[in-house]
């Protein structure tokens, strides 16, 4: 962190005197999150943090007059620019596996629902917080281990991003530097099995030795699935059949990392994937006289993100934010 600030004080220069209208609403931010600075970093991170403001307000502005689907709102990451929120939260690593897959593909004879919401059918455990840790490919294969767990027994364990952070790296996981769901999949069947949050608790560092106690085995999975690529048509065969489906999406720009409701729809959204999420359902809205489908993801950066720690990301528009890229689930 200390070099990111380094870096920033580098880019930014002399900083700019902070408005003083937004006083109370700085303290009151910083209070909120609890946000203590040193010093010399307060002006620096304030500066961010206005720059962020005028953009998300900006935005707002447009969406009032039609000109988006979606809205924006001010969070806990509002002192980070653009490249640090990347290089500390954005932790997924595209390909990555070595092995014949099984390919799940589209079938022309299977119906799906019209909608599909796995969070009512008790599949999905309560959204959970990365920190500053590039860990969200273990927190999107927990997601779908915790589905897959829920079908098979009817319990709804929570799992442990943390035994996926300080156990996977032989598999080619690099803990908070990234990594990938399929990997983690991997270890855990290799593993034989994966420990609960409860038993082995998120640090959001990556310097401990693995510490996995096979006699409190929570999970386990005996092969992984890959969703045919850039098929929206068969990921959405796989989250009405198979229950949440890891997905990976391009969560790099700046509408992303500050989204707050709507059905999001963004031109700056590429195919070049790099945030692990959870696909746990999807489902269609009236909006402006029209039909408008959607994704459910669930992300990792904790309920004061988006809608209650989720995002709607628009269905059956390209592959939108490449969400049917790098999609996979586990079996057992």
């Amino acid at each position: 962190m200390a070099m990111l600030l380094w870096l920033l004080l580098a880019l930014l220069g002399c900083t700019t005197a902070p408005d003083p209208a937004l006083e109370e609403m700085w303290e009151g931010w910083k209070s909120l999150h609890a946000k203590e600075y040193p010093a010399e970093a307060e002006a620096t991170r304030r500066e961010v943090w206005e720059k962020n403001l005028r953009r998300i307000r900006q935005h707002n502005r447009e969406e009032a007059r039609g000109q988006h689907s979606f809205r924006l709102a001010m969070n806990h990451h509002g002192d980070l620019t653009d490249e640090e929120f990347n290089q500390l939260l954005n932790g997924f690593s595209p390909a990555g596996w070595d092995e014949p897959a099984l390919i799940f593909k589209a079938s022309a004879a299977l119906k799906t629902p019209a909608e599909v919401d796995w969070r009512t059918k008790g599949y999905v455990t309560p959204v959970k917080n990365q920190g500053h840790c590039g860990s969200c490919w273990a927190f999107s294969a927990t997601g779908a281990l915790e589905g897959l767990v829920f079908k098979q027994t009817g319990k709804l364990v929570v799992l442990s991003e943390q035994n996926l952070i300080d156990c996977s790296w032989k598999l080619g996981n690099h803990g908070c530097s990234g990594g990938y769901m399929t990997c983690a999949f991997q270890y855990v069947r290799d593993n034989g099995g994966l420990n609960s949050e409860h038993l082995y608790p998120y640090t959001a560092v990556d310097t401990s030795r693995c510490q996995y106690n096979p006699q409190d085995r929570a999970a386990n999975c005996s092969a992984t699935w890959l969703v045919a690529q850039g098929s929206e048509a068969a990921l959405e065969q796989a989250v009405a059949t198979m229950g949440p489906v890891s997905v990976a999406v391009d969560a790099s720009s700046f509408h992303f990392h500050f989204y707050k409701s709507g059905i999001f729809s963004s031109k700056f959204c590429s195919q070049r994937v790099n945030h692990g999420m959870l696909a746990v359902g999807y489902g269609t809205s009236q909006e402006g006289g029209h039909n408008v489908s959607y994704w459910i993801l669930k992300n990792s950066w904790s309920e004061r993100w988006g809608e209650q720690g989720y995002i709607r990301l628009l269905k059956g528009a390209d592959n939108q934010c490449g969400v049917a890229t790098q999609a996979s689930f586990p079996v057992l």
